[in-house]
């Protein structure tokens, strides 16, 4: 019998025409998102997260790849806490990635935050201060977020 996650959040998400904005670039990006995770309280060093932007605007060319995954040293989930809101979950996850691409390699702080909803998911947000975010919440096809521990 596996772990019972008392908060947790499951993704596999992608969005094409996201606008994001860049630390280091005046107005918006446009591309698609590819967003990944499974993340556990009771597991966090085990947990993984990941954010695949592919640039559909440039150039110059932002694309990059953010992960969080064990295997990748200086990475980590901090904190994972879940909050129903209705008949929706919110997931907010933070941590430290590895970014790669754009701007070269580099360790930085994040925070993501996802609704599961009855009928509609979305990314509400994808921060990594001080290189990049999401401009807005981002629906993604129902199914494509599950959570792991809010009341039923």
């Amino acid at each position: 019998m596996g772990v019972r996650c008392s908060c947790g959040v499951l993704v596999d998400a992608s969005k094409d025409n996201v606008n994001v904005k860049f630390e280091s670039i005046m107005g918006n990006e446009k591309g698609t998102i590819t967003y990944t995770a499974d993340v556990c309280f009771e597991t966090l060093e085990t947990s993984t997260l990941s954010l695949k932007f592919v640039n559909t605007d440039g150039p110059p060319d932002t694309s990059f790849t953010f992960d969080v995954n064990p295997s990748l040293s200086g990475t980590e989930i901090t904190s994972v806490t879940c909050k129903q809101e209705g008949n929706n979950c919110v997931i907010t996850v933070t941590g430290i990635g590895q970014k790669e691409g754009f701007e070269g390699s580099a360790l930085l702080s994040f925070t993501a935050v996802f609704r599961d909803g009855v009928g509609t998911d979305n990314v509400q947000s994808f921060d990594i201060p001080g290189f990049f975010a999401q401009t807005g919440a981002e629906p993604v096809p129902d199914g494509s977020i599950t959570n792991q521990g809010c009341a039923e």
